[in-house]
């Protein structure tokens, strides 16, 4: 089948989700002054925090992001084109009912969190970080069981490996890489997943696997 003009805009919108939070989180990452911004050590919401100084009591940490705006611009950005390309693209199947309202939900936490960084408003920011914790990963595991062969499998996989590493991360395990680093395998599968549906739908241009996309 052909794909519309909305299909193929959300398939767009969910390519450019990932590529878009990633390059925040370099850019804005590499503009801090010394102590610099460290991957392994530091959360990714310590990039949209608004003020300077020794953030969280339970790991402390001196935080101090000069490009905050930008990084909490991109929280936001990334969670609309996830939900545009979710809304979009649901004409094809690509996800069953449950899993896209758990996916859309893990989206709207990622914008929360850009909305409420976490030394403005903790409780929403923490709200939002649950969300994409465990509904938006958990929707790439429902989504996964309705999807044959391997893209079904790495879909559930990622969902599962995100799943686990958001409870490392809120119990502050760092497996030798890091608690920032494992706050990433939390926080990144949703995107990611998203960019490489999107591609599979423009390269496809067609629905496979009895319906599904991906």
């Amino acid at each position: 089948m052909f794909l519309s003009r909305g299909v193929l805009v959300g398939a767009w919108c969910w390519v450019v989700a990932a590529p878009l939070f990633v390059v925040a989180n370099v850019v804005v990452g590499a503009g801090w002054a010394e102590p610099g911004f460290d991957w392994a050590f530091h959360n990714v919401s310590d990039l949209g925090n608004v003020g300077c100084g020794v953030w969280d009591v339970s790991r402390p940490r001196y935080v101090c992001s000069p490009g905050h705006d930008v990084m909490n611009a991109a929280f936001v950005v990334t969670a609309v084109l996830l939900v545009v390309g979710l809304f979009l693209v649901r004409r094809l199947g690509a996800v069953g009912r449950g899993a896209w309202w758990l996916m859309a939900s893990g989206a709207v936490g990622l914008g929360l969190a850009g909305l409420f960084p976490a030394d403005v408003d903790e409780n929403w920011h923490v709200f939002g970080a649950v969300l994409v914790f465990v509904a938006g990963n958990a929707g790439l595991v429902l989504a996964g069981w309705g999807v044959g062969g391997w893209r079904g499998w790495v879909t559930s996989v990622s969902g599962v490996v995100a799943l686990v590493a958001a409870v490392l991360f809120l119990r502050q395990v760092g497996l030798g890489v890091g608690v920032g680093a494992v706050e990433r395998l939390a926080v990144f599968p949703l995107s990611v997943w998203a960019c490489a549906a999107g591609v599979d739908v423009l390269v496809r241009g067609r629905v496979v696997a009895g319906g599904e996309v991906w």
